[in-house]
């Protein structure tokens, strides 16, 4: 099905409701929890062994929901809970595939809290898992050292071992074509020719292969051919800058199309009275099955080449090569943040100059860690290893590539980064930081200038540093537009209800006082999604950015849609990416129960913007179909993939949804009603808790019990006048039911444009 909607005209998420308001009330709010909020693992018993292929790991939770399983920093999945009388408190499991491990496997639980919505962690866990099964070969190159100056043909002699036998061993050098190393003795060895390459550095890389099958892989060593490379690290200015993460980034790589509209969003200072863009953070790290450094490094370059043609610098945006990325900053994961520091100066190596990043923004935050705190200084020392780890391999290169992390402008303040002694120094945890790193992107988050909270008084302390010790352009200070009122954090640190008028003016101060600092390098932006969709405000007579006109509907998503049904409510959805002329906006889950249903507005169980989605509210023993549709930002909707089915699992919970929501003003706050229903007697349910946020103008977190009638009357802090609000439920619990959101009522579940 073919169909065009209006880009300007915004649209809801499931059982969200909005309105234009004319004109406080007092705010519900969650239930103080009945305990302290905590997390364990309880099996198997830490130091246990991992039994094959399968393991059941469980454990309990108080005052949490949303349990997640962190697997070896690789991986971040849901668990299964079990809460039957619905008192956040209960049991959870997770089915481990154990095939793919081998020695030491390190676990972490963490759930949100129920009053901050902050991530609570349980302690970390080790369990042994068979390495005969699943261990790639160990590769070391053993020769040439780095910083020995060679000439001629170079041997370069590789080590590589494991539990089965080694069958054959490759070596790669910038970047280029795997060649065959010979066997001598317990080593291999790879002769490189360097005549003729003159004073270069280069990156070194080699791979082993077992009689299984499995392939492990080195650290890169930098190789010096006569005197080497030795680039000056030069820092330019930033102003502005702007954050690209994967979704959006995957699709400037893959397709061409959607560099027109970044170009178009990029450069246009009108709309706004804004400042253009100038520098890019791109997010290169993996994303649903591809891996853009090491799969199709050509689509990179390309990319790149075409962004400096465009006048654009381009900075690599890495984490810490785990998941979640913070995790990156303990010193057992050292190895994933280095090598993904290697990745990117080893691509550089490989492009020509046109082609290469032009720095790094390092996103590494270990404060979401409890052990930031809980640890106090150890992570923050580890956390400062790491960068200098990764400064370090930047260095061995000669490349001039400046790196700088993001952090929080908490570093010069918090009881958590002072008196911070490393390297025989005691100073502030940003000082330190700032001493090693070539430039710092602040997280300046707050939606006003002035104050001794606002942006202005969060980088006063990096800029006097960077002054004082000389380091010109190195403080971008940056600003968020995400709507986050669905995590514990303040909406007073996004300007996304105040919009982007208030945002231009409020910078606008920060530039007055700014702009003649010599380490003042800019002002960036959070993120590239959300800032261009942000109106000028959330009310008549708004403005919102305009991409180039188009009436040319994207592609069918790539490849028939997976879905998997992770319990008797939740299903997990992937598909490929589609193609457009221009860019695509997010895509559209369509949700059925036949498979010859025919895709609408009353079929939309949701919208992505990445190419997973997670459908949650279903009903339990029941097969259901989904299809897929890209929508581009001109509202243009491609056809529909072709179904994919899969039956939800089984529960002796009832489902309960929501009905009757309304919205309405009273004063100058925002009153949203709605009924908690047994969904299929149509029973009220009295005393069930309701939590949820308001959006748009509005961004408070709140939440109540229901009467004795299942109703439930929340209201929003104060809305400017003429502002747009909304109401989007997120948490409701009753004892022995579970939220099935997915039939809601009203529903409009559509996402399609407010009318």
């Amino acid at each position: 099905m073919l169909s065009r909607i209006s880009a300007w005209r915004r649209f809801v998420i499931t059982a969200c409701l909005s309105l234009l308001v004319v004109g406080s009330f007092m705010v519900v709010t969650p239930p103080a929890a009945l305990a302290a909020s905590a997390v364990t693992i309880d099996s198997p018993a830490t130091g246990g062994k991992l039994t094959w292929p399968k393991m059941v790991l469980t454990g309990t939770y108080t005052g949490l929901y949303d349990i997640k399983l962190s697997i070896n920093g690789e991986s971040q999945v849901s668990v299964t809970m079990e809460d039957a009388d619905s008192d956040d408190a209960g049991t959870w499991r997770y089915e481990l595939d154990t095939r793919d491990y081998n020695g030491v496997v390190r676990l972490r639980a963490s759930g949100s809290d129920v009053q901050t919505r902050y991530s609570v962690w349980s302690s970390p866990m080790e369990l042994k898992a068979d390495s005969s099964r699943g261990a790639a070969p160990h590769v070391v190159i053993v020769s040439p050292q780095e910083g020995t100056s060679l000439s001629g043909t170079v041997p370069v002699t590789v080590a590589a071992y494991g539990d089965m036998p080694v069958v054959s061993v490759q070596v790669r050098v910038n970047g280029g074509s795997w060649q065959y190393a010979i066997r001598h003795g317990k080593q291999f060895i790879y002769s490189w020719n360097t005549k003729g390459l003159g004073d270069v550095t280069s990156s070194i890389e080699a791979k082993a292969t077992d009689a299984k099958g499995r392939t492990g892989y080195s650290a890169t060593i930098y190789a010096t051919v006569g005197r080497g490379t030795h680039e000056q690290v030069t820092v330019k200015p930033q102003d502005r800058a702007m954050w690209i993460w994967e979704p959006e980034a995957y699709r400037l790589l893959l397709n061409p199309g959607s560099r027109t509209v970044l170009d178009a969003f990029a450069k246009d200072t009108a709309t706004f009275g804004s400042d253009p863009v100038t520098t890019l953070y791109l997010a290169v790290g993996p994303m649903a099955d591809m891996d853009i450094l090491a799969d199709d490094p050509g689509k990179l370059r390309s990319f790149i080449a075409w962004a400096h043609s465009r006048g654009y610098q381009v900075y690599a945006c890495i984490s810490g090569g785990t998941t979640p990325p913070y995790m990156g900053a303990y010193a057992i994961y050292h190895d994933k943040a280095v090598r993904e520091m290697e990745r990117v100066l080893n691509y550089n190596l490989a492009s020509s100059r046109n082609e290469r990043f032009d720095g790094v923004n390092a996103d590494i935050e270990p404060y979401i860690s409890p052990d930031f705190k809980d640890q106090y200084p150890s992570l923050q020392l580890q956390y400062l290893d790491m960068l200098q780890k990764m400064i370090d391999r930047r260095n061995a290169s000669g490349l001039n590539l400046p790196f700088g992390p993001a952090i929080p402008k908490w570093f010069d303040s918090s009881a958590q980064a002072q008196s911070i002694t490393w390297n025989g120094s005691t100073k502030w945890l940003s000082q330190h930081v700032q001493d090693m790193s070539d430039y710092i992107s602040i997280m300046d988050y707050r939606d006003t200038a002035d104050g001794s909270a606002g942006i202005i008084a969060g980088a006063q302390g990096e800029i006097d540093y960077a002054d004082a010790i000389g380091k010109p352009h190195s403080v971008v200070i940056g600003v968020e537009t995400l709507d986050i009122a669905n995590s514990g954090d303040p909406e007073t640190i996004t300007f996304r209800e105040e919009g982007r008028t208030v945002m231009e003016a409020e910078l606008d101060k920060v530039y007055a006082v700014y702009n003649n600092r010599a380490s003042f390098g800019g002002i960036a932006m959070h993120h590239y999604d959300s800032l261009r969709f942000l109106p000028s405000h959330w009310g008549p007579g708004s403005v919102t950015w305009q991409p180039p006109a188009d009436t040319e509907a994207p592609s069918i998503v790539r490849g028939l849609p997976k879905a998997e049904a992770t319990d008797y409510q939740k299903v997990e959805l992937s598909y490929g990416m589609a193609g457009d002329n221009t860019d695509i906006d997010r895509y559209l889950i369509y949700r059925g129960t036949t498979p010859w249903f025919t895709p609408g507005p009353d079929q939309v169980a949701g919208e992505s913007r990445s190419l997973t989605f997670r459908d949650i509210g279903l009903l339990p023993d029941t097969v259901y179909y989904y299809k897929v549709a890209a929508r581009d930002v001109q509202g243009n909707i491609g056809p529909a993939s072709l179904p994919a089915i899969v039956k939800t699992k089984t529960t002796n919970l009832k489902p309960m949804v929501l009905q009757g929501m309304s919205i309405v003003m009273k004063g100058s706050a925002a009153s949203v009603t709605m009924q908690v229903v047994d969904k299929n007697t149509g029973q009220p349910l009295a005393n069930a808790l309701v939590e949820g946020r308001f959006q748009y103008a509005g961004g408070k977190y709140t939440g109540g019990r229901t009467d004795a009638n299942g109703r439930i009357t929340l209201t929003s802090e104060t809305i400017p006048s003429g502002g747009q609000v909304g109401f989007e439920p997120r948490r409701v619990t009753f004892p022995g039911y579970y939220w099935a959101q997915a039939y809601d009522e009203p529903h409009t579940a559509s996402l399609y444009p407010l009318q």
